[in-house]
């Protein structure tokens, strides 16, 4: 069975990955099944960018095809912020709380309580013979600044959806069915039974 190492330690998106690709002969660990990995240096401008430059730089740690991902917020009202920037908003070891905090207190900066946003994924995947595959989704809906759901995680109790639940009042079946990563990982397995078939 192929192995591949999921570049991130977030239990939440882990689960959430695995479960869209428990079908295939893939095997999917994270970085929390290894010891002492450095981070990689995500500098890149794009979402793109910093999901390939992931996948290549845990691919040369692990020895491992990688599948990493770069997701985040873009909020019209604060243009395009927090963007690439939305998993260190609040600074390099922020947590889901201080991120919203931040982002609710930029959006009080400029007295607005709801704005056109959306949320975005690419997707990379490196494989051990250098082989690139990338994916992206995206998912439009609104930033407010009313909380609303346990679920989730990130800046999902306060993103909106058409039918104004937020992201964090769905199960994560409903979610994977809509969200930016759900659609991204679709489209990459896809590319992976053509591949692993």
């Amino acid at each position: 069975m192929k192995k591949i190492v999921l570049a991130s330690k977030n239990s939440d998106k882990v689960k959430e990955i695995r479960l869209v690709l428990k079908n295939l002969q893939v095997e999917i660990l994270s970085l929390a099944d290894f010891d002492n990995l450095p981070d990689a240096v995500e500098d890149g401008s794009t979402f793109e960018e910093n999901a390939i430059i992931k996948a290549k730089f845990f691919r040369e740690q692990t020895g491992l095809a990688c599948l990493a991902d770069d997701s985040g917020l873009e909020v019209d009202a604060l243009g395009g912020l927090p963007g690439v920037h939305s998993a260190r908003f609040a600074g390099y070891h922020a947590d889901d709380k201080t991120n919203n905090q931040k982002l609710l207190d930029e959006l009080k900066k400029i007295d607005v309580t709801e704005s056109a946003a959306d949320y975005r994924c690419a997707l990379a995947f490196v494989d051990t013979d250098g082989t690139e595959i990338l994916t992206e989704g995206r998912i439009d809906g609104k930033i407010k600044t009313v909380a609303q759901g346990s679920g989730g995680f990130g800046y999902d109790p306060y993103f909106y959806i058409d039918d104004e639940r937020t992201m964090a009042q769905l199960s994560v079946d409903e979610k994977n069915l809509i969200s930016h990563r759900g659609a991204a990982v679709r489209e990459m397995v896809l590319k992976f039974k053509e591949k692993f078939s």
